[in-house]
């Protein structure tokens, strides 16, 4: 896609500041219920719920249940139905977050994970994606790029495009977020995006370097049992991404995002205020899309707000290019909608409704689409549910009437728009 209009350019944009930094964090198989500040009781995560304490807590972000479409949602900011071809590949082509601040002069980096080139074993275009320069990233430190390997002890990594010597003996996350620290340090001195998708918490559940007993390698196995472990040590890197913009006197012109891909893994339940929850990835329910999302910029945002409205993974690209003082690309669907205002204590335009369009493309997840708001749930088969009543959707699908009836057919306008 041509990048189109780009709007104010960063000269006009701001003429009494520079555009802010933007750092994007987005964990992985983390759903809401995980962070403290969302009534987690089972881990410790001090410096997330320190950054919802000082900026802005969202309490109804969605992403995709599963991790690919929602990482080529997020960069793109359309729904899956208009580029989502293969699990584990971004489409080469699409116009992404960091072509458009790049050619606005930001300098764009990518740490984490990839999983956008094609590397995945049992893709059924293998090899077909987009390498992390073609998506308009400057810099790259990242596993499972052209290859898969490890992304934990002994990690597979990909520096600007070279794959390095085995890393015997190292953490994947640390080298991650070692490279971060020093690209917002070599940065600093002019506007950058960091992106951020963390390999944690994703599975094999494994012992962190904090970890007691810490086991040799060879005796590390996968079990649940690390998960509250990996939780802690997720935290921790935050905080080390946190510091390193302090450090560099970045803290008052820089948006910080923190997100979730998906719901957590189901084999994890988490103790909350609220009772035992059982995460839901891959799933269509609440369980499976409902994630963190956390929002500082420090002067801008209001300290320890939290804000009820709907957010999606298509709003992300309009909110970092608002940010940064830019009109969305010309020819761009528009599904997005910016939620930089909400960040700034305003009012906004909050969505009526979420809509998602699952075709995962992998395992034996099933295909889906539906349109939901904060209480009422219609997938484009009938099935329709009262949230508010059956929040995971264990009981059988209802009949709309009364308040229902208006939001059904609402959302069947919407299911009817959104086709290829």
């Amino acid at each position: 896609m041509a990048a189109g209009s780009l709007g104010l350019s960063l000269a006009s944009a701001q003429p009494e500041r520079r555009p802010p930094n933007i750092v994007l964090i987005m964990a992985d198989d983390l759903g809401y219920e995980c962070l403290g500040s969302n009534g987690a009781l089972s881990y410790r995560t001090p410096h997330l719920d320190g950054l919802a304490r000082s900026g802005v807590r969202f309490t109804s972000a969605h992403s995709t249940p599963l991790c690919t479409p929602s990482r080529v949602q997020i960069v793109t900011g359309q729904y899956n139905f208009r580029n989502y071809t293969e699990f584990g590949s971004l489409r080469r082509g699409e116009w992404t977050f960091a072509h458009h601040l790049r050619q606005a002069g930001y300098r764009t980096g990518v740490v984490g994970k990839w999983q956008l080139a094609g590397a995945v074993e049992g893709a059924k275009y293998k090899g077909v994606g987009s390498l992390p320069d073609e998506a308009g990233f400057d810099e790259h430190c990242l596993w499972q790029v052209k290859a898969r390997g490890s992304r934990y002890w002994h990690p597979t990594v990909q520096v600007n495009g070279e794959l390095q010597p085995p890393r015997k003996g190292e953490y994947g996350p640390d080298i991650f977020a070692g490279y971060a620290e020093r690209f917002i340090e070599r940065h600093r001195s002019r506007p950058f995006l960091l992106y951020y998708p963390m390999n944690l918490t994703h599975d094999p559940f494994l012992p962190t370097p904090h970890s007691r007993p810490h086991p040799p390698a060879a005796k590390q196995k996968s079990s649940a049992t690390w998960f509250a472990d990996t939780v802690a040590y997720m935290d921790t890197l935050v905080g080390r991404i946190l510091a390193a913009v302090e450090r560099n006197g970045l803290a008052r012109n820089t948006l910080v995002l923190f997100t979730g891909d998906n719901g957590t893994h189901p084999s994890i339940t988490t103790e909350t205020r609220g009772g035992p929850f059982r995460g839901g990835k891959g799933g269509t329910t609440t369980a499976g899309t409902h994630v963190p999302l956390l929002a500082r910029w420090e002067g801008i945002s209001p300290r320890g707000r939290v804000c009820d409205d709907l957010i999606d993974f298509t709003d992300f690209f309009p909110t970092l290019a608002g940010a940064a003082g830019l009109e969305m690309p010309d020819r761009h669907p528009g599904d997005g909608r910016s939620f930089l205002p909400q960040i700034r204590g305003e009012g906004g335009r909050p969505r009526d409704d979420i809509f998602c369009h699952y075709e995962p493309k992998w395992g034996n997840f099933q295909p889906a689409r539906w349109v939901r708001d904060h209480r009422w749930k219609l997938y484009d088969d009938g099935r329709f549910f009262d949230l508010s009543r059956d929040p995971l959707e264990t009981g059988p699908p209802i009949e709309p009437a009364g308040e229902g009836r208006a939001a059904a057919e609402r959302f069947r306008q919407v299911l009817r728009r959104m086709r290829a």
